[in-house]
């Protein structure tokens, strides 16, 4: 897996609390990255075998709005990507400083 700043981003999201299943429009806000970015990194996340998704088993007439499709790592995915984030953070000059808030489960802000 080629590890992108995009990539990056939603992995670090997830990675944030792997058990919650996270929708699209709850993860561009966490990532801040546009549907047209981040629906393909998660489109290749799943075929890597990383993510797992599922759609929502609700009636859209009842909840008032369509059924989300949910993602969330898969064990090999935990793994993968929390190597991949500190092989990234190895990589990162000494003392950089973070651009923004706080950082999930010691991620880097990117």
């Amino acid at each position: 897996m080629r590890l992108t700043i995009p990539v990056a981003k939603v992995l670090s999201a997830l990675l944030a609390d792997p058990e919650a299943p996270r929708y699209g429009l709850d993860l561009m806000k966490l990532t801040g990255l546009p549907s047209g970015t981040l629906y393909p990194v998660l489109h290749r996340l799943q075929a890597a075998g990383w993510l797992a998704a599922d759609w929502e088993d609700v009636d859209p007439v009842a909840a008032g709005r369509p059924a989300r499709r949910y993602y969330r790592l898969t064990g090999e995915g935990v793994r993968a990507a929390r190597l991949a984030l500190a092989e990234l953070r190895a990589l990162a000059p000494p003392g950089r400083a973070s651009r923004g808030g706080a950082e999930p489960t010691g991620a880097p802000a990117w």
